[in-house]
């Protein structure tokens, strides 16, 4: 083989070698945003979880309120109270890493003026929705700054005795509401309320603009919670729940809140990642 033919190969092989870490993913191409829900890491500071966020190679970040952010920030909380030149320092600092803020969550206000608050943290933060779970009687108010602020709100899950424990439930308070509301799905919460999680997704077709994303072990008797494990060894289906995705032209955020392994997940959050990278190359 002749040394110029030799050369060629090398450059191929190597070019090839590292596609997978600078090419656009499949997903990505198709407008599915990977991120990490900041609460898989609470035990940790917000600066914390941003290093495990960018170690992990993830490029958004769902922050809950009250994360404490640590490093230069101290005891200061993630919330609206924040001062305007600590979120900027925030962004900055995210940015640094590759990382977007793309949402706060979950949100409850007991105090309706505390929602104006919330969606003006969110504007001045580049912030594309807020995961929420309102009170009922908020509605109009929350549609009214949905459109005034343009800020998409996903409605969170929780179980009973959420009012939004179900689709159902949800698609009678936002059913005939701006398309900016919709819901932010978790899967796991559905199946511990026994629902059937293929079912929810199709229900909420058209709606759906996150989830928080997960599987889980199997129910075992004497254990208060099915607890999570790496996607696609749960009772979950993961593959089927992002070919349902693919059907319905999804194109939002999958939040990762791995809720297990608290001191140590991110081994685990990575074999995640490498599995609905496996399945999505092959969906798309």
């Amino acid at each position: 083989m002749k040394k110029t033919t030799q050369q060629f190969l090398f450059i191929l092989l190597c070019t090839v070698m590292t596609l997978p870490l600078n090419a656009q993913t499949k997903a990505e191409a198709n407008g599915w945003k990977l991120a990490i829900q900041s609460f898989t890491f609470h035990r940790f500071s917000l600066t914390e979880a941003l290093d495990k966020t960018q170690e992990l190679g993830i490029k958004y970040i769902e922050i809950y309120p009250g994360h404490k952010l640590g490093g230069k920030f101290g005891d200061k909380v993630f919330d609206f109270n924040l001062d305007e030149a600590t979120q900027e320092e925030l962004k900055t600092l995210a940015a640094s890493k590759g990382i977007k803020i793309i949402a706060t969550g979950v949100a409850v206000q007991d105090n309706p003026e505390d929602w104006e608050k919330l969606f003006r943290f969110a504007k001045n933060m580049d912030m594309e929705f807020i995961t929420a779970e309102p009170a009922i009687k908020d509605w109009d108010l929350i549609e009214n700054l949905v459109k005034k602020y343009n800020i998409k709100v996903a409605v969170h899950n929780h179980p009973k005795p959420s009012d939004y424990w179900t689709p159902d439930n949800l698609l009678a308070q936002i059913g005939n509401r701006s398309k900016k509301i919709g819901s932010c799905s978790d899967v796991g919460h559905w199946t511990r309320e026994g629902l059937n999680t293929l079912d929810c997704l199709k229900q909420l077709q058209g709606r759906i603009i996150s989830l928080h994303f997960k599987d889980i072990a199997p129910k075992i008797e004497g254990e208060k919670e099915q607890h999570d494990v790496i996607w696609g060894d749960g009772i979950l289906n993961v593959n089927e729940m992002l070919r349902e995705l693919r059907r319905q032209d999804f194109d939002g955020v999958l939040s990762i809140e791995y809720e297990y392994n608290w001191d140590n997940s991110v081994p685990d959050i990575k074999k995640c990642i490498e599995y609905y990278n496996q399945v999505t190359e092959r969906i798309f």
